[in-house]
């Protein structure tokens, strides 16, 4: 099964690549699956491609539900 991670687009760079922030993590991604993206959307991102365009409110809900999975320090 995979996983894909909702991240915010907050940079294009050369090509069609962009930096998008996951979880506080700067990450450089393809973008050319999704090539009308916009800096400040969010994208669903697969082993360092954006899959698709996502909405700001599920994007940040996966990402609350994602950080609940997590292990916990004990």
């Amino acid at each position: 099964m995979c996983l894909g991670v909702p991240a915010k687009v907050v940079e294009f760079v050369e090509g069609q690549m962009a930096v998008v922030d996951v979880d506080g993590n700067q990450v450089n991604i393809s973008i050319q699956l999704v090539p009308d993206v916009k800096i400040g959307q969010y994208v669903l991102v697969h082993a360092g491609f954006a899959m698709d365009i996502v909405d700001e409110d599920w994007a940040k809900e996966t990402m609350q539900l994602l950080k609940q999975l997590q292990p916990q320090p004990q």
